[in-house]
Parts: structure tokens; C-alpha cells; sequence
């Protein structure tokens, strides 16, 4: 068998025997105790390591970690990048006494780099040798970033961007983020974020996007440096509009990817969209749902982490970009691999001369990891052989052992992506059983808590344990207790018969070994009255009390907590027995008290807030203590005590009551009181459940009521009141239904509430009818006349007797149909759209009801072919009362109509009286449907339109007014045409070209003219000159040509004005003496004229029609407009040197240019073609 070396307490484990309960065995780590069993040999343990990857910080020491436990004591060797690694030749290096820990001083000299490489750890005694992992050292690194140029971005509205931030390589890599110069960080949104490759992604960019100081920063944790990027500058162009568009992924790319990820990682996957407007990103995944309580998003869901991933979490996620526009979607495959895990890990055996035993080295990987084996750190197919052992693949299986075969053995499972190493000793000793717990150990434990009472034990073989209870006791059984592995007994439910002594008795082959343990069961601690929530007034006292009941034979102390720490040490706070009392309150005690009982066994508590406020005027308390005296038929004596008044004081009080009988629940006002009274005499009614409650009033508002007096009920008498809103209105020819408003409960009075009904003929001699009906409010009297008045009454009654004789009321039988119609029916047609209806009035019997009035039904007759007419849209017209004439407005002209009469009561209406037919005399006529001008040219126009869609007539004529409307919108003179009514077209010649006009069309008939309808129009230009126009009036050398000329006029009115002030005139005469052929002679400037224009590239001559011609006078050719014409009205010709001479005076007139109105001012391109 295995040796049991008893762990700390784990979890439940038991197994079952006829008779006696033994302590199974089960697979686990086990431990010899050292410190308890001397002369006790034991293979060493790793007990703490550095990590695999272990990084370091180049700037300290280097401490490489590697702690064991065994017996005797280990000893420890290092290797390094395989080989010895021969610590006393290094001065650097230095072992840790009692301990494998290597220290390598490197802050004075020496380099981390030189001590980069693979270590591994040996502790080795006479009973094995167990080794570290491989542990690989590196020093950090933090490198500076490339020194770039970067140039501004600029970039549109609307625009997506990336800032790539490509950090440089360090050792572990940086964390990434980006500030500003202000070292802020950037705000980041669904619409701005960083990806996981650090860089930043505008899914569009906007104005306030711009700035000079975009940086990315890159924190290395293990250095404790921050390194910079160079600052990047953007500059946002604002646009008027901007195209919006469907999304696109910025990264990944394209429609499909792949992402392994190494199980119980954080699986990350990243999609980054642009668009406009800003897509929003969704997650899901194919075949299968997102794991709930292990999905989490980050980045606004552009990120998708999955915590702890396993295989089952492999297979293709879908992330989906969408905005308005559209959607686009991407597809990553992902593959979870996995570095060997343990799914048993080789433990520790310890086992006794001839016992079997078995090493298991099971791991999982994916790929599968393959198992090696190790024996005290040597491959163990390079091992001495061991007769006892036997290898299968994962499995060692011992036999027969012997003292010999004590070694340490390594498993290691490793794939591609890993390793697992693990050191499991086969400790081969015979011991008998030893009691490891101090002996006669005394538990104190409280009713109904778990009592744990402990039997650590050690022995090889492993021994077997029972327990019992008493001197002369049974072995106990697992239905009420419970075994656990380590050898504890454990009792869940403590109760006052389990207190006693136990013993506990270990044996195996080699011998048995017992202790005995005392339980005592005790009462728990209680508080029997907790402190209870406080307000008080600032500069009051407060108590707080705490009433504790514990076991007789425990100490309690009770001790008071403020806001969980100690009183304050303050004279004010003052605690005796069981009360906390606080003397004059300031704001700072406002706070939670606790009360504190403990005695050694248990602890409870138990708390209460202190709410410190300010004086303050407020609403009175309540009143209390309501008391009943003088119990009378017809009134009671209500007196009370009055509540605090909070500073304000009581200026009345409401007394309200309850009729528990009929209303329960529901409270009334009976009367007020003034403040200072605290007792009055109340009026009762009979036949109610009083209760009575008061509410106190100050001049800050009303208190709570106070709670409910005792009840009081009055006795029963006959009602004092008859019921109210009767009347007799009958629903059909031959009844009178008679309603009231029954009594309210409180009104009854006594039980047995009914009513009785009486009616009689208000014009016969019959005695009155009376019935006595049930707790209602309706009654029907059938076969009653029609239309008959009656006279109604109902009373009030109980079991007590009646009411005083009620109030008739006169009402009527039921209504039916009027029997005849109007007649002698009248039609005055007033106008087209007005006629005025006269009628006689029928006979009142006739109308068998009330008279609600008379009704005119008429409508329109439309004649759908010669022979048959159809009634359409009946129109009705009610004239209340009894009216015998009235007018129908609304009518259409030049239509044919139809009405008649009828008689309204309550019931109905009576029948029609005979058709009346008239007609309406025409009308003017409505506006053309549509007006439409069509087919444009030089000088002619064509109109379209439709004939009215209501003529009310015959149609006479059409009406045609137009006139040309020039720039400013002043209106030319109007033309007037008569248009024949059968037409629908019109064109109009011989118009102005390049004009705009507005035309006024309206229809007529024999009453008058129509509304009219308006519409404008333009003649077209010729379409030579409007390309010449357009083209000319575009180019450059026009500009510049106009700008000159403008100037050059400026000038000569300048020189103008200065010779005529000076009484001077132009040397004309000198200059034809002087120049007898100007076309060719160039001018000067000296004298102040101007020479012929050329062109500034190559000097040509003017084009035909720009000369001046040998008259010397300025012409119109090719166009109307000239320089004359935007000389502001100057009267002038050229001199023959060029000089502009004349008088300023006012516009000259000009004849209207085609396609422009006279009084239009002249436009760049028409002075443009007087040059040309």
C-alpha cells in the first residue's frame, strides 16, 4: 500500500466498510511532514522557481529563483544554455546560503545582456534529484523610435484616415496610446479609435478633427519608460457638401482572414469600418452563439475579446459594418491551437518494501503533446534500470519496491506551442502509524455550527482510521458524520448531546496509534434588542441600546463601533451597560453605531444610523391617544393629545371620520377645531360605523393623522332625505322610464333601504300608482299612452319607516315618429349660390314628441344622358325649433336642384314632403385649369390651356392680357386680346426677342368675368450671338481688356475736368495739322493721348468695327451697345489722336436691343461685342 501523508484539510472523500469506517485513499499530492518526524528521508520537492519567460530589468540585479525542500536537505547546480554553469568562477555571481536562488550583480558592473540564455535548476539529495523548468532570460528593451519627417495631412470633409503609429520593437512590447502635446489623451469614439496595431482611424473625419499635435506614445511597463512618435499635423478641409457613403472595412482587408490563438488566451478580433454616416459594427458568430458570461467589447464593438478560449471556441466570426447606406461583412476563421495542459499531473508516491504503486503523466495540447520521461533529471532510457519499474507511454507502474527504488521522475509533455515539466518523487519507507495532532486537544464549538475535530496522522503503509465517541462507544457511521481524507471528523450540525470525547485510532501492519479529543457545545451569542434609527435635532441627545444574551460560561464584551472604528475619545459619548448615550449632537456624529458582542467562540452585531439635522421649523407630529366619551344616539365627545408642535405652533385641527359600514376605508372631514382645543362634540347620523382621526395643522402644513379611534355605532331611524335627480323620460312609444340618484349609504339611515315609485296622467282624474322597489335606480311603466305627461315621485324608505313626502316632478311617456310632413313648400332663389325655403309648420299632435325642429334634405341633379337624371351627395340643412322658412347657402350655379322637408322630434323624423325642383341662374366662372406657354422663339410665344373646371354657365369668351417686364421688374404696356371660347391654343407674334413677359387669362360667361390665372414666359435670343456671348465673356484677355478701358476713362474725365476748371480746350486743330493720317499714326503719351489698342502678345491692329471710322464718330455694328453707351450717358466722339472729347450730360436714348428691355443696365458681354 501507499503512504497517507495527512495534507491540510481537502475535500470530502469516503468510502464505506461493513462494519467500521476506514479512510480511503485517494490520488494526491502527498507530504511528508519534515518538521514533525525526525530521522525521516524524503527526494527533493521544487518549491519555488523564477517563470519560464523571465524578462528582466537591465538596470537591477538579476535574481534567478529556485527553492527545494527534501531529507537530507539538497543540494543545488545550475546549467546554462545546457551546460554546467560553474558559479564560483564568476564574481558576479552568488548562490543564496540554504537555498538554489542565483543573485547577479549587475548595478555596478557587468551587463544584462551576457547573462542572457536558457537556465535550469538541479536540487539533488541521496534520495534523487528534481529540476526546474528551463528558464530564459532576457533582459528588456525599450528602443528609441526611427527618426522621421512627417508631413501635414490635409484632407476633406468627410474623409476617412489612418495615423499609423508603428512603434518600435521592444522587449515585452509597448502599450499604445496617443495624446496630445498637453499630454491628454485624444478622445476617442465609434467614429475616432485605435486599433490594436496602435494606429488611430477616423471613419470620417470631421473639422474639429484638425490639430497639430496627433502623438503616439509607447509605454514599456518593465522599464518604466514612455517613448514619442513625432507629432502629426491634420488639417480638415471643410466642404459645402459632401457624398455620403456605405461602409468599408479599413482593416482586415478584404472579405476573409485567419486568427490562431492559443487556448485560455484572450481571443481579440478587430474590425475597423469607414463610411458616412459612422457604421456601426456587429459581432456574430457562424453555427453557434458568442459565449456569454466570457464575450466582452471594447473599442465602441470594434474589438471582440473572448476570455479563456478553448477548442470548442474555433470556427468562422462575422463582423458586419453598417450605416444608412449599406453593410459590408467579414469573415474570420479562427483556430484555437493549445500548449500542453495537465489532465493528470504525476504526484508524489510514497510507499512501503513490496508495495505496487503507479506514476500518470496524462496532458492534452493541440497538437497532442508527446510524453517523455526523466529520472533524477537524466532521460530515463539513459537511467540505471530499475527492475521495479515498468514504462507505458504515460504510465510508470512500480512493483515490488524497494528502498532502491526511491527516485525523483520527471514528465515532459510538450507540442510546438509549449511544455509542461513536472517533478514527481517515489519515496519508498516503513513506518508505523503516528498521531501527528497534540493530544487530549479541548473544542469549544456553538450549537448548530459545524464542529471539526482533527486527527492528522502519518504512516507506511498507509494506515487505516475509525473514530468513536466515549470510553466504551460504537464506531461511528457516516450517516451523521462526515470523513475527510486528512483524518478530521467533522459533526456539520453541532448540538448539545454531541458534546463528549472522541478517539481516533490509526493502524497498519507495522502497528496502531490513538488520541483522544473533548467537544464542549455552547450557546450562541444573541442580540435581543438592536438600536434603532435616529434623527436629532443639532445640540440634542440621542440613546442608542443593545441588549445581548451569550453562553453562561463564555465572557461577552460588548463593544460600540462608530462608522466601523473606534468612539471618538470625547466626554460627550458615554456608554453604560448596554446603552450608548451622545450628549449634545453636533453635525459631525452624524454616522452609523455599531454594537459589537464577542465572546470567544462567535461574534455578532448590529447597527443603527444617527441622522444629525439642523432646527428647523416643521409640520406638527401626529396626535395621539384619540378617546370616545358621551356616547350618544346623535353625537359623541372626541378628545385627543396633541403631538410636538416643531417649533410652529397647532392653529387647528381636522377631525375626519370612516363609515366602516358602507365606506370602509375611506375618510371624510367632519368639522375643524381651533389649535387650542383638544376635545369636541361631534354630530352623528344614524346607522353608522364611526371611526374617528385627527390631523394637527401649523404654518408650515398638516401632520400625519393619528392613528384610528375605537369604533362607535350609531343606531338606525328613517331616512331624512328623499332620493335626487328624478325624472320620466319614456325610452319606447309605450313606457315611462322613471331614474333617480339612489341614497348613498351613509344617507340610508338604516338597513333595508328601498324606494317607492308613484306616477299618475298630469291631465286625468286616475288615483296615483306606487310600487316599492329594491335598492335601485330605475323603473319601467308599460303601456303607457305615447307622449303623455305624467307626474312622478319616489321615496325613500327602510326597515325603520319612510322619508318626508318628496318633490313631483312631471315627465313624459315615450316618443314615436311624426306622422306628417311639412307642406305648401317654397323655393326664392336669391342668387347663383343662395335660395331662400318657406314651409308650413305641422299640426303639434302630429309630431307625437318634442319638437326638435324641421329638415331640409337637397341636392344636385347632374344629367348623365338626356332620359335619365341620378341623384348625387345629399345635402341636409336642420333648423331647430319651430321654424317655418330658411336659407341654403353654398349652392353652385347654373345647376339643377331638388328638396324637400321634413319634421324632427326626439325620436326621429317624420315623413318628406313633396320634391321641390329649382334652378341656380349662372355665375362667373372659375379659372382655367392650366395656362401653359410653350415652343419659344426669336419673337413668338405659343399658349396652351383647359376650360374651366367649374364654368357655373355657358362660357362667352376668353381674356388675354400681357406685358414685357424688364430687369427691375417694372411692367411694359399692357395688351388686351378676346379669345373665342371654343378655343384652347394661341399664338402670339411679331414679341420682342430675349424679353420676358407676364400674361393675365381668365374665362367669361354671360354673369361676368372669372378668377384668372397668371403665368411668364421668355422669348429666346439668337444662338449665334449667345455663344459669342458666352465663350467671349469667359476668357482672360476680356477681363483684362475691360479693366483697362475702365481705367483709361477714369483718366480722361480726370484730365477733363482739370482743363475745363483751368478754362482750357483740347488742341484739336494742332493735332490735324500735326497728323494728317491718324489710322496709322501711333499717339503718344506725352501729350496726353492715347494710342490705337493692340494686343499685348502681338501687337495686331484692331478688328473690323473697332477702328474709328474717317468721320471720326463711334458706330454701332455687330451690336446695339458701344463705349458711348457706359460712358454714363456721355454725348462724345473720339479725336482723331484718340482723345475722348463731349459734354457730360444725361443718358442718351437708345432703341430697345432685341432680347433686352430698354431700361436694362448694359452687361459685360454686350460692351465686350462693341469691340468685336
Amino acid at each position: 500500500m501507499r503512504l497517507k501523508i495527512m495534507p491540510p484539510k481537502k475535500s470530502l472523500s469516503v468510502c464505506r466498510a461493513p462494519l467500521i469506517l476506514f479512510l480511503c485513499q485517494v490520488m494526491s499530492a502527498l507530504e511528508v511532514p519534515l518538521d514533525q518526524l525526525e530521522n525521516l528521508v524524503q527526494p527533493p520537492t521544487i518549491t519555488r522557481q523564477s517563470p519560464k519567460d523571465y524578462i528582466i530589468d537591465p538596470r537591477e540585479n538579476i535574481e534567478i529563483q529556485c527553492e527545494a525542500k527534501g531529507k537530507p536537505p539538497p543540494s543545488f547546480s545550475w546549467t546554462r544554455n545546457g551546460t554546467h554553469f560553474d558559479i564560483d568562477k564568476d564574481p558576479l555571481v552568488k548562490m543564496l546560503p540554504n537555498s538554489g536562488t542565483l543573485v547577479i550583480s549587475i548595478t555596478i558592473e557587468g551587463k544584462a545582456e551576457t547573462y542572457e540564455g536558457v537556465y535550469q535548476c538541479t536540487a539533488r539529495n541521496e534520495r534523487g534529484a528534481a529540476i526546474s523548468n528551463n528558464i530564459v532570460i532576457r533582459p528588456s528593451r525599450s528602443p528609441l523610435w526611427t527618426k522621421e519627417k512627417l508631413e501635414q495631412i490635409t484632407i476633406l470633409k468627410g474623409q476617412s484616415l489612418v495615423l499609423p503609429c508603428r512603434p518600435p520593437l521592444g522587449l515585452p512590447p509597448p502599450i499604445i496610446f496617443w495624446m496630445d502635446n498637453s499630454f491628454q489623451r485624444l478622445p476617442q469614439s465609434e467614429r475616432v479609435s485605435q486599433g490594436l496595431n496602435g494606429d488611430l482611424y477616423f471613419s470620417n473625419v470631421l473639422p474639429e478633427d484638425t490639430r497639430e499635435d496627433y502623438i503616439c506614445y509607447a509605454r514599456f511597463n518593465h522599464t518604466q519608460t514612455i517613448q514619442q512618435k513625432q507629432p502629426i499635423s491634420v488639417k480638415v478641409h471643410s466642404t459645402k457638401s459632401y457624398i455620403e457613403r456605405p461602409p468599408k472595412l479599413l482593416t482586415p482587408e478584404g472579405r476573409t482572414s485567419h486568427k490562431e490563438e492559443l487556448r485560455e488566451n484572450v481571443l481579440s478580433l478587430e474590425c475597423i469600418a469607414e463610411g458616412l454616416p459612422t457604421p456601426s459594427i456587429n459581432w456574430t458568430k457562424e453555427d453557434g452563439e458568442l459565449p456569454i458570461n466570457r464575450t466582452f467589447y471594447k473599442n465602441f464593438k470594434k474589438t471582440l475579446n473572448i476570455i479563456h478560449v478553448s477548442e470548442a471556441d474555433s470556427g468562422k466570426y462575422k463582423c458586419t459594418a453598417r450605416n444608412s447606406l449599406g453593410f459590408v461583412e467579414h469573415t474570420i476563421s479562427v483556430t484555437v491551437k493549445a500548449a500542453p495542459y495537465w489532465i493528470t499531473a504525476p504526484r508524489n508516491l510514497v510507499l512501503s518494501p513490496g508495495e505496487d504503486g503507479t506514476l500518470i503523466c496524462r496532458a492534452n495540447g493541440n497538437p497532442k503533446p508527446s510524453i517523455s520521461w526523466l529520472t533524477n533529471g537524466v532521460p530515463i532510457e539513459m537511467a540505471p534500470d530499475d527492475p521495479s519499474r515498468k514504462i507505458d507511454g504515460d504510465t510508470i507502474l512500480f512493483s515490488d519496491v524497494q528502498e532502491s527504488s526511491s527516485a525523483v521522475y520527471q514528465c515532459n509533455a510538450s507540442n510546438e506551442y509549449g511544455y509542461l515539466l513536472a517533478n514527481a518523487f517515489v519515496n519508498v519507507l516503513a513506518e508505523p502509524p503516528r498521531i501527528l495532532t497534540e493530544a487530549n486537544l479541548h473544542y469549544q464549538v456553538i450549537t448548530d455550527r459545524p464542529a471539526m475535530l482533527d486527527c492528522a496522522f502519518f504512516g507506511s503503509p498507509i494506515p487505516t482510521i475509525e473514530w468513536f465517541k466515549g470510553t466504551k462507544g460504537s464506531v461511528l457511521q457516516e450517516n451523521t458524520y462526515v470523513f475527510h481524507d486528512n483524518g478530521t471528523l467533522e459533526i456539520p450540525v453541532a448540538q448539545k448531546d454531541s458534546e463528549g470525547t472522541y478517539t481516533c485510532v490509526v493502524r497498519n501492519k507495522l502497528g496502531m496509534a490513538k488520541n483522544d479529543v473533548h467537544l464542549e457545545i455552547k450557546d450562541p451569542t444573541r442580540i435581543i434588542k438592536q438600536p434603532e434609527y435616529k434623527v436629532v435635532q443639532r445640540g440634542g441627545k440621542v440613546s442608542f441600546e443593545c441588549k445581548v444574551k451569550h453562553d453562561p460560561t463564555l465572557l461577552a464584551t460588548l463593544t460600540w463601533l462608530k462608522d466601523n472604528g473606534e468612539l471618538p475619545n470625547d466626554g460627550r459619548f458615554t456608554v453604560d451597560n448596554d446603552h450608548l448615550v451622545i450628549m449634545n449632537i453636533s453635525d459631525e456624529d452624524d454616522a452609523t453605531y455599531t454594537c459589537v458582542a464577542n465572546t470567544s467562540l462567535d461574534i455578532v452585531s448590529a447597527s443603527a444610523m444617527l441622522r444629525v439635522v439642523a432646527p428647523v421649523y416643521d409640520r406638527p407630529n401626529p396626535p395621539f391617544d384619540l378617546e370616545l366619551t358621551s356616547l350618544l344616539e346623535r353625537s359623541v365627545q372626541l378628545s385627543w393629545i396633541p403631538g410636538e408642535e416643531n417649533n410652529s405652533p397647532i392653529t387647528d385641527f381636522i377631525i375626519e371620520y370612516e363609515d366602516a359600514l358602507h365606506e370602509p376605508g375611506v375618510w371624510h372631514r367632519q368639522t375643524d377645531v381651533p389649535g387650542t382645543q383638544t376635545t369636541t362634540e361631534l354630530k352623528l347620523s344614524p346607522y353608522v360605523k364611526y371611526s374617528f382621526r385627527v390631523i394637527a395643522v401649523n404654518s408650515i402644513g398638516r401632520s400625519l393623522p393619528s392613528e384610528a379611534s375605537e369604533y362607535y355605532m350609531t343606531k338606525a331611524a328613517e331616512p331624512e332625505e328623499n332620493p335626487t335627480a328624478v325624472e320620466g323620460i319614456g325610452s319606447e312609444p309605450d313606457n315611462l322610464v322613471i331614474t333617480w340618484q339612489p341614497l348613498k349609504g351613509f344617507d340610508s339611515n338604516g338597513p333595508g333601504l328601498q324606494y317607492k315609485v308613484s306616477w299618475r296622467q298630469k291631465d286625468g282624474d286616475d288615483e296615483w300608482t306606487s310600487v316599492v322597489v329594491a335598492n335601485v335606480s330605475k323603473y319601467i311603466v308599460s303601456g303607457t299612452p305615447t307622449f303623455v305627461p305624467y307626474l312622478v315621485k319616489v321615496q325613500a324608505l327602510n326597515d325603520v319607516g319612510f322619508a318626508p313626502e318628496p318633490v313631483v316632478i312631471i315627465g313624459h311617456s315615450g316618443e314615436d315618429l311624426p306622422m306628417m310632413a311639412p307642406s305648401n313648400v317654397r323655393v326664392n332663389v336669391v342668387n347663383s349660390t343662395l335660395a331662400e325655403v318657406h314651409w308650413e309648420p305641422v299640426p303639434l299632435k302630429s309630431i307625437r314628441g318634442h319638437l326638435k325642429g324641421y329638415r331640409i334634405y337637397y341636392w344636385k341633379v347632374k344629367n348623365s344622358s338626356k332620359r335619365h337624371r341620378r341623384h348625387v351627395e345629399k345635402k341636409i340643412l336642420t333648423f331647430n325649433g319651430n321654424k317655418t322658412h330658411g336659407m341654403l347657402p353654398g349652392l353652385e350655379p347654373f345647376s339643377h336642384y331638388t328638396l324637400n322637408v321634413r319634421v324632427v322630434n326626439g325620436k326621429g323624423e317624420g315623413p318628406a314632403s313633396v320634391d321641390q325642383v329649382f334652378n341656380t341662374p349662372e355665375g362667373v366662372p372659375s379659372a382655367p385649369l392650366f395656362l401653359k406657354i410653350v415652343n419659344p422663339t426669336l419673337d413668338s410665344l405659343t399658349l396652351e390651356w383647359n376650360p374651366p373646371s367649374h364654368p357655373n354657365g355657358i362660357l362667352t369668351a376668353y381674356t388675354l392680357k400681357f406685358q414685357p417686364i424688364n430687369s427691375t421688374h417694372e411692367l411694359g404696356p399692357l395688351v388686351d386680346l378676346k379669345i373665342a371660347a371654343n378655343l384652347t391654343s394661341l399664338v402670339l407674334r411679331n414679341l420682342s426677342y430675349n424679353t420676358r413677359y407676364k400674361f393675365y387669362f381668365y374665362a367669361q360667361t354671360s354673369a361676368g368675368s372669372g378668377s384668372q390665372i397668371t403665368e411668364e414666359a421668355v422669348t429666346t435670343v439668337d444662338e449665334a450671338m449667345a455663344s459669342r456671348q458666352v465663350d467671349i465673356a469667359t476668357q482672360g484677355w476680356f477681363i483684362g481688356l475691360m479693366c483697362a478701358v475702365a481705367l483709361l476713362i477714369l483718366i480722361l474725365l480726370i484730365v477733363c475736368f482739370i482743363r475745363r476748371n483751368k478754362g482750357g480746350k483740347y488742341p484739336v486743330k494742332e493735332k490735324e495739322d500735326a497728323h494728317a493720317d491718324p489710322e496709322i499714326q501711333p499717339m503718344k503719351e506725352d501729350d496726353g493721348t492715347f494710342g490705337e489698342y493692340s494686343d499685348a502678345e502681338d501687337h495686331k491692329p484692331l478688328k473690323k468695327g473697332s477702328r474709328t471710322p474717317s468721320d471720326r464718330t463711334v458706330k454701332k455694328e455687330d451690336s446695339d451697345d458701344s463705349l458711348v453707351d457706359y460712358g454714363e450717358g456721355v454725348n462724345g466722339q473720339f479725336n482723331e489722336d484718340g482723345s475722348f472729347i463731349g459734354q457730360y450730360s444725361g443718358k442718351k436714348e437708345k432703341e430697345p436691343a432685341e432680347g433686352n428691355e430698354s431700361s436694362e443696365a448694359p452687361s459685360p458681354v454686350n460692351a465686350m461685342n462693341s469691340f468685336v
